[in-house]
């Protein structure tokens, strides 16, 4: 059975268990209970709306906050790697260190001035950077240390092309959305539930409760747009950035 008719089922049901109890208990009710002594149900239930939906809100934004900076560390740590690897090669001959320096520089060039527009745009990283991250790999495996100092440096080299090589994927499965589409109906619904109470509390047109339910519609309006921009972190406006690739390489963006 599908997710969205289990879903929609379960809904269906809540909603008829409530609707017939209510129904019941209206139908056996004595004579002479007076309603009017009991809380208003209406408030308590808008009460306890806001509640839940304050709660939901908070858990997407964090979420989608922790998200965007997951993204950041990703990005951070190949940087770093890729740095270490460009550093930690000058134990190497003139002619394999410079080849090695050289296809590193133009990976990461290549990273910052269109794969990171592709990202952007596609949500998914390049082929081209694929290759010119397998040729910075081989460059590493490859070559055979001819001394002792040599080989005491290989194999952290190949602890950071694999360091490297896990941030590139982490980046690659963290540039599309990450909130499932029944989390959007979720927070949608939610948002219209919530200011649809307040017409069920019969506001009137008084200037005060007009301006307080404008600026209660824009705040959730807001957040559910906030929500909306952290959920694709590397196309929306407060995205990860590429300045740990252009810290460490400063000529990747010429």
């Amino acid at each position: 059975m599908p997710e969205w008719l289990v879903l929609t089922l379960a809904m269906l049901a809540a909603c008829a268990v409530v609707v017939v109890i209510t129904l019941v208990r209206h139908r056996t009710a004595a004579d002479d209970e007076d309603p009017s002594e009991t809380p208003d149900v209406i408030e308590y239930m808008t009460m306890w709306i806001g509640v839940v939906y304050a709660i939901v809100l908070g858990l997407a934004i964090a979420g989608v906050w922790e998200g965007r900076s997951a993204a950041q560390d990703h990005v951070q740590a190949e940087a770093t790697a890729l740095h270490e690897i460009s550093e930690r090669v000058r134990v190497y001959p003139a002619d394999v260190r410079d080849r090695i320096r050289g296809d590193i520089q133009s990976y990461v060039s290549h990273v910052v001035t269109t794969e990171w527009d592709t990202m952007a745009d596609k949500a998914e990283v390049t082929e081209r950077g694929d290759k010119l991250f397998a040729r910075v790999r081989q460059d590493v495996t490859d070559y055979e240390p001819t001394s002792d100092f040599e080989a005491q440096a290989y194999q952290p080299l190949l602890d950071q092309v694999t360091t490297a090589s896990q941030a590139r994927i982490a980046r690659a499965e963290s540039t599309g959305e990450t909130m499932p589409g029944v989390v959007w109906f979720g927070l949608i619904a939610g948002a219209v539930i919530t200011i649809g109470m307040i017409f069920a509390l019969q506001i009137r047109r008084t200037t005060r409760e007009l301006v307080l339910a404008g600026l209660f519609s824009a705040l959730i309006a807001f957040l559910l747009f906030l929500i909306w921009d952290f959920d694709s972190p590397y196309s929306r406006g407060v995205t990860a950035s590429a300045d740990p690739f252009l810290n460490l390489f400063p000529g990747a963006g010429d």
